[in-house]
């Protein structure tokens, strides 16, 4: 039987050249920047070899989770108009809520989960949350699951 894969979300900056340089092949095969794997390895300065070794264990946090069900906590001041302001973002970006639960507030801070389906957006889920924590009453903002 085989072993099931541990999974870890890492900043990119914490992580050694190599796996960066195997997203960015596997970006210019999957955008047809490159047209073969060894073009794609030359022209990100890696090995072939490097390429294969690593091709299925590295992938863009935002690929991880498109077109799945993601799941947002998000923390407001309890003040009108800011969780609406809140799914106006997600609107705007082509998220499709499934759900939403507030719980009630506690010392003027109100705690929200979203589910929403990712496949729409047009934007990263990173630059989602960014948006998300630019509204004014917004406190946090993070992924909870996906």
């Amino acid at each position: 039987m085989g072993k099931t894969p541990n999974y870890f979300i890492v900043e990119a900056s914490a992580l050694p050249d190599i796996f960066l340089k195997v997203a960015e092949a596997k970006r210019m095969l999957e955008t047809g920047e490159a047209d073969t794997v060894n073009r794609a390895a030359r022209q990100a300065g890696i090995s072939r070899s490097a390429f294969y070794k690593y091709k299925d264990a590295v992938r863009p946090f935002n690929d991880m989770l498109h077109g799945r069900i993601v799941t947002f906590q998000i923390l407001l001041k309890d003040e009108p108009g800011v969780l609406s302001a809140v799914l106006n973002i997600f609107a705007q970006s082509g998220g499709n809520i499934l759900t939403i639960n507030q719980a009630i507030p506690a010392s003027g801070c109100a705690a929200v989960t979203i589910g929403a389906e990712t496949s729409g957006l047009e934007v990263s889920l990173e630059e989602l949350l960014s948006l998300a924590l630019g509204v004014k009453g917004v406190l946090r903002c993070e992924i909870l699951a996906g």
